[in-house]
């Protein structure tokens, strides 16, 4: 066992609460999630114990687990709780699951964001978890007078065991009353992995039930009596402001409450990183419902002329500050590419050298150069953007999914000018996020729309709204170039890229270490096209363009695209280049040859064509192989293997699930995805235009495979997403005889 310093004060733990009167009293419950029955359980509860901010336990034994992460999809709010019941040992039967409130005392980065959750939680969950077993037996050592070690605990009953034979038993609920006043211990015992019984098996979605049932749990549910409903009109390019607003044709339409502009934060606001704002001045038009709202929308003149350009500074996680130019004019799609391949042209910064890559580049016998670009791309969550806002007396009680709550009530309380603690964010399950719900702008305007109101509102953004509102996946430029020798050696890498606001370059990855001369460069444009993360950021390009070159470079010198990259990775881990590389040579090569092994990669099918890629991101490593088919001229993917090491599985089947769901979102993008501009304005509004993979598009066969691992997690939502553009330019590569260097791929 490992011993741990609980590290937790009186505020973690709240064990001295018993709540009478025949029912859990939850941190909160509009929609009310926790009425299904355990079914270990009996009798019903009449005292509850809260035993730190992550559990209660009840004297019938029943146990409720708060899970403190947003739910996005990911399944967190099924896999934390696990994590907890593991060190808990209790039976996963009798556990009922609950999404925490927003409260930055008990918890820390309640964020979806970098798949960190299980990653960040997993030591202070198992901590919470084995702090409350080790008070259950203390407390059962001291009603039977015997040594705490012979106290032993199974499926939340307890057991007095003495020379493997049981003497007396005690179930959690019997004695949750005397352990729940006993003193926090200040070290406790996690358990060996190899003893887990929870964590590794796979448990159904907690929300499953409710989420096939159409049960409310998403913001866009939220229902309060008196609720208005409230839109917004914003400018219909990039590059223009508000300049006055006309109102008079729809004041007197049916159930139309009011119409005004608001500023949505101030011009001396002090931003946070994630108070990214696409328009900073909008229209609001507030009504009982929403068709009125919508049929008022279409009614309504506004006024919009272009701005000047601004800088704006920004506070980047409270620490480094940065100055971001906003350009005036009104850009397009068809400039944004020559503009990338001008500016690649010019001097850049260098961000890592080894050796002398100029020397090996000028003594090539053969240099190998490709240029890749990705344009913009739109999240398109299935559930458009939204919130339920009520700030009255000084108050505010805020519902909704976003994926950064702590940071989002920040600024809600500077804006507003209420106190942090009058501020009470209730978080729902996410309808779709990877980045688009962590710039929270929308919350704001349903802020302020709220208190100009005086009254409950939901503001609701239609898809056109948010797909033409920013935030997008910027467009980037990567150049990669080769120095072969004449031994056919590649001896040395020159990198060179950069896009609109945001470089996507990763300096100290592979092959960073396994080349003896490396150069990789990066450079920004600036632009006022809204930006922001995207599932995997950057490395979401940055793989496709990695992958797909080192294949080309595969095949000038003749060997085995996984051969190749082996040797590669050989090479970096006996003789590593520089100091700074940031992935492990044997973690990288391992899935590399799983996926080998599962793909059977040696031995393709008759007339399919196969692609590989490997990446390492956010912590783990993925490697994918991607088997396809060109049937009259229509693309078929017949399979698609994938390789994960994100160390331990609290959930198998969840993991599967969400890398398959990856897998899926990548082909997507990688084929249809893009947004596209012209004179500022997006072209692209809703998905008669941005195409979106679809259900026959989808792989036929998908199977995931995870390294045996003891590692503590390491991160699963974003690192299988990267691979598969590789992967999928590789294979198509193979079926077609052309290089894919541009996304979307045109067959």
């Amino acid at each position: 066992m490992t011993q741990i310093k609980t590290s937790l004060n009186r505020r973690s733990f709240l064990k001295t609460s018993a709540v009478a009167g025949g029912g859990l009293v939850l941190n909160f419950c509009w929609f009310t999630s926790c009425q299904y029955e355990s079914a270990g359980i009996t009798s019903a509860a009449k005292e509850w114990f809260d035993f730190n901010g992550y559990l209660k336990i009840a004297d019938n034994g029943q146990v409720t687990i708060l899970s403190p992460n947003p739910e996005g999809g990911q399944n967190v709010k099924t896999s934390m709780p696990m994590i907890v019941a593991e060190e808990l040992d209790i039976d996963w039967k009798d556990v009922i699951v609950e999404q925490a409130p927003l409260d930055t005392e008990l918890y820390q980065r309640q964020f979806i964001g970098g798949s960190n959750a299980i990653r960040y939680g997993w030591k202070g969950l198992r901590m919470a978890g084995a702090t409350a077993r080790q008070m259950l037996r203390q407390a059962a050592a001291n009603l039977w007078e015997v040594p705490l070690d012979e106290v032993q605990t199974e499926a939340g009953v307890l057991k007095h065991v003495v020379n493997g034979q049981k003497h007396k038993s005690v179930t959690y609920g019997e004695m949750a009353t005397a352990a729940a006043r006993l003193a926090i211990p200040e070290e406790v015992a996690l358990k060996d992995p190899e003893t887990f019984q929870i964590i590794g098996q796979s448990k159904k979605n907690v929300d499953g039930h409710k989420i096939v049932t159409g049960q409310p749990l998403f913001g866009i549910e939220t229902y309060k009596e008196g609720m208005l409903t409230a839109m917004i009109v914003h400018p219909p390019a990039f590059g223009m402001k508000l300049k006055s607003v006309d109102d008079s044709a729809i004041k007197s339409m049916p159930g139309i409450r009011d119409v005004f502009p608001i500023k949505v934060l101030d011009d001396d606001f002090e931003r946070q990183h994630f108070d990214t704002c696409t328009f900073l001045e909008v229209v609001v038009i507030v009504g009982d419902s929403t068709w009125q709202v919508m049929k008022a929308k279409k009614a309504i003149n506004v006024e919009w002329q272009p701005f000047d350009g601004y800088t704006e500074e920004r506070t980047f996680w409270g620490k480094q500050k940065l100055n971001i130019t906003i350009p005036a004019g009104l850009e397009n799609s068809t400039d944004h590419k020559r503009k990338m391949a001008e500016r690649a042209a010019q001097a850049s910064k260098v961000v890592r050298k080894n050796g002398n890559p100029e020397s090996a580049f000028s003594r090539a016998k053969e240099v190998i150069e490709r240029t890749y670009t990705a344009p913009y791309l739109a999240h398109n969550c299935m559930e458009p953007m939204n919130f339920f806002a009520d700030v009255r007396n000084g108050k505010a009680t805020l519902i909704g999914g976003l994926q950064k709550a702590e940071l989002t009530e920040q600024t809600v309380s500077a804006r507003l000018g209420i106190p942090i603690e009058n501020i009470d964010i209730r978080m729902t399950r996410l309808g779709g996020g990877y980045g688009r719900r962590s710039y929270a702008h929308w919350v704001i305007e349903a802020a302020l729309i709220s208190q100009k109101m005086n009254a409950p509102i939901k503001l609701i953004y239609s898809r056109e709204d948010d797909m033409t509102g920013g935030i997008y996946r910027p467009t980037y430029q990567a150049i990669y170039r080769a120095a072969l020798d004449e031994n056919n050696s590649l001896t040395a890498v020159h990198i060179n890229a950069g896009g609109n606001l945001e470089s996507p370059l990763y300096a100290n990855r592979f092959p960073a270490g396994a080349v003896d001369h490396y150069l990789a460069e990066s450079w920004t444009l600036n632009s006022n096209i809204t930006i922001g993360s995207f599932r995997a950021p950057r490395s979401n390009f940055m793989a496709g363009a990695e992958q797909s070159f080192l294949d080309e470079v595969a095949e000038a010198v003749g060997k085995d695209p996984i051969a190749f990259r082996l040797e590669l990775i050989e090479r970096a881990k006996s003789n590593p280049v520089g100091e700074k590389n940031d992935y492990d040579p044997d973690r990288l090569a391992g899935v590399l040859k799983l996926v080998r092994e599962k793909s059977d990669w040696d031995n393709p099918p008759a007339n399919v064509h196969r692609g590989v890629a490997v990446y390492f991101c956010h912590h783990s490593y993925s490697a994918q192989v991607v088997d396809l088919r060109i049937v009259n001229e229509e693309l078929v993917i017949e399979r698609v293997c994938c390789a994960v090491d994100c160390g331990i599985i609290v959930n198998p089947d969840a993991a599967a699930n969400l890398a398959e769901g990856a897998i899926v979102d990548g082909i997507g993008n990688a084929l249809f995805g893009e947004q596209t501009f012209k004179n500022g304005v997006p072209e692209k509004n809703n998905f008669h235009q941005y195409r979106m993979i679809r259900m026959s598009e989808a792989p036929k066969k998908i199977d995931v495979h995870f390294v045996e691992s003891n590692i503590d997690p390491t991160g699963l939502g974003e690192p299988t997403f990267p691979p598969i553009f590789g992967a999928l330019a590789n294979a198509l590569y193979r079926a077609t005889g052309k290089r894919f260097y541009d996304q979307p791929f045109k067959l």
